[in-house]
């Protein structure tokens, strides 16, 4: 999805969002919610880009009643605008995307919302990665989402920033670069030297990759939280990058990070599915400056979502209607073309229309093979019922280094304080 969010980034998200989640309900409509005494009208809330305004008209124009409202809005505030609405008993919308770092949360007040078997989603379950699937049902089996994406990582690269520096722009060469961390550190520090120029775009989209990576994230599956374990390790290695003067230290779907695409201001960032779709929109005019490499460390998953469907919402059966529509064959190939987001079926990964597929933007890269073997692999942390917040704590913290406000020496001791806070509020 940015996520992220996902997708993500999909997809991923900085730490300055949160203080967009006091507000109300964020994001602005894309449909207003009119029509008549006959139309339907469903409001979607979502963040980044799902590649929903295609979808949007194409469903329609095949379903004359029903009018689709895009309400797009911050990863983080989204959630916790959901959130708000599910306490407060009204105003949720019709259908909700959920990011992998809420689903535990979100799954765990199953009763909010509609049990999708009741609708017949149990037919869909064989489709689904075994782990996708499990990961948005409650412990008494109520199924609360569908699907959209995973986010199976690699390294986008800009080619033309690397031949400038005496890098190799071959994505090959490329991935011989760094086959660990500290290798993909030391090839930063070579371009900041030769070039005067960052590197990376954060630090945060350090941590939140090779957190993916480790065995175990913040919690376990007792909902302990765990900071010496995983989160140390990416921890360590984002201070490194600060520390190595490498990073742009731009907060993830924030105008400046938008505008550092644009303005060159780094020249590599982890790259799970879904941030495919965002660079695309957000720097049009780089089409073939982009490749994509492997990941240090190798594999890894970043973001993925779901759809659910409050039961506060007065259209259910149609809202149920359009997810089930949303998570066809037909419609995941289509997003996955259109932004890169990598559908959650893995029967899809062998067909021809992923498999097969090369995206022009990215120098004719072989996106289907990509990030279809990085999915099939995946071996999923348990995320935690806090997971979202306790990530955002975490990253607040790595954010106050690189804006210079705290010494790396000081910042482990904040983060697990900080993370601390996050598990028991």
């Amino acid at each position: 999805m940015e996520q992220f969010g996902r997708r993500a980034l999909r997809l991923g998200a900085a730490g300055l969002v949160a203080a967009l989640a006091i507000t109300g309900c964020s994001g602005k409509s894309t449909e207003n919610s009119g029509g008549g005494d006959s139309t339907i009208t469903l409001k979607v809330n979502f963040w980044g880009d799902m590649g929903l305004d295609q979808l949007k008209t194409k469903y329609e124009a095949a379903h004359p009643n029903v009018k689709i409202s895009l309400n797009t809005g911050e990863y983080q505030a989204q959630h916790q605008d959901l959130q708000k609405k599910l306490v407060a008993g009204s105003g949720a919308p019709d259908i909700s995307a959920v990011d992998e770092g809420f689903i535990v949360q979100f799954r765990e007040q199953a009763d909010q919302f509609v049990n999708l078997t009741d609708k017949g989603a149990g037919a869909l379950e064989s489709k689904y990665l075994p782990w996708k699937w499990q990961a948005s049902k409650s412990a008494a089996g109520q199924q609360i989402g569908l699907g959209t994406d995973v986010g199976g990582l690699a390294m986008c690269y800009r080619t033309d920033l690397f031949k400038a520096a005496g890098l190799p722009t071959d994505r090959a060469e490329v991935s011989k670069l760094w086959p660990t961390w500290d290798a993909f550190l030391q090839t930063g520090k070579t371009y900041t030297d030769k070039t005067k120029k960052k590197f990376i775009d954060s630090a945060t989209n350090l941590f939140n990759p090779i957190l993916s990576q480790q065995p175990v994230g913040f919690y376990s599956e007792q909902e302990q939280l765990q900071m010496e374990g995983g989160p140390k390790v990416a921890f360590d290695t984002a201070m490194k990058a600060l520390d190595a003067g490498i990073s742009a230290n731009l907060a993830s779907f924030q105008p400046n990070w938008d505008q550092g695409f644009k303005k060159d201001q780094f020249a590599v960032l982890a790259c799970p599915a879904w941030m495919l779709g965002h660079i695309q929109k957000t720097a049009p005019d780089q089409a073939g400056k982009w490749d994509i490499a492997a990941i240090p460390g190798g594999g890894g998953n970043w973001g993925g979502s779901w759809w659910t469907i409050p039961k506060q919402g007065k259209n259910v059966d149609e809202a149920y209607k359009f997810v089930e529509w949303l998570v066809q064959p037909e419609q995941q190939i289509e997003v996955f073309k259109t932004v890169g987001n990598l559908p959650s079926q893995p029967a899809l990964y062998k067909d021809p229309a992923v498999l097969d597929y090369k995206k022009d933007f990215f120098t004719n890269a072989p996106t289907g093979q990509i990030f279809a073997s990085t999915a099939e692999n995946l071996k999923p942390q348990y995320l935690g019922k806090k997971n979202g917040p306790t990530r955002l704590a975490v990253e607040n913290v790595i954010n106050r280094v690189g804006q210079g406000t705290l010494k790396s020496a000081d910042a482990w001791a904040e983060a697990v304080k900080e993370a601390e806070k996050a598990a028991n509020s």
